[in-house]
């Protein structure tokens, strides 16, 4: 992917990919994003979706601590686990389609991870537009033109 939106989701996103720059022994985000710049808006709207998941869960559970402290005994609400945060670990492509490796999270995050990697499946790895898995050994995410271009190489 371009510098400029790997920065750009370090930008905004700094929780998610707090370890971009940290040494190869302990991630392998050090690498950078291992894809081309097609699959950005899939991995922008997932770091959204995490981070807006894990925020609200954290809002949720200190209003609940915080009703609790004031509550009547038969009023008491159960208070929302902690969702650890989501740090990236590696994002690159593998047969043809977006890996987003992380730790942290919960069960809801593996979910919207699943559904951006499937979404990649059909999505131009090089241009984002809509597209379908192609080739034998090497197997790449590509719209008709850029199929074409593949071919022409």
């Amino acid at each position: 992917m371009r510098q400029e939106l790997d920065q750009l989701l370090c930008e905004r996103y700094p929780k998610i990919f707090a370890n971009r720059h940290a040494d190869m022994k302990t991630t392998a985000m050090c690498w950078g994003f291992e894809h081309d710049d097609g699959w950005f808006n899939i991995i922008d709207q997932l770091c959204a979706n995490i981070q807006h998941h894990i925020d609200w869960r954290e809002k949720q559970r200190q209003w609940t601590i915080t009703f609790n402290s004031k509550a009547a005994p038969e009023e008491l609400k159960d208070i929302p686990e902690v969702v650890s945060q989501v740090v990236a670990d590696q994002v690159k492509e593998k047969f043809g389609a977006l890996r987003f490796y992380y730790h942290g999270g919960d069960d809801i995050v593996d979910g919207m991870a699943r559904m951006a990697e499937s979404m990649s499946a059909v999505t131009c790895e090089q241009c984002g537009a809509p597209g379908r898995q192609r080739g034998r050994g090497w197997i790449v995410t590509r719209c008709d033109e850029h199929a074409k271009e593949d071919e022409n190489d």
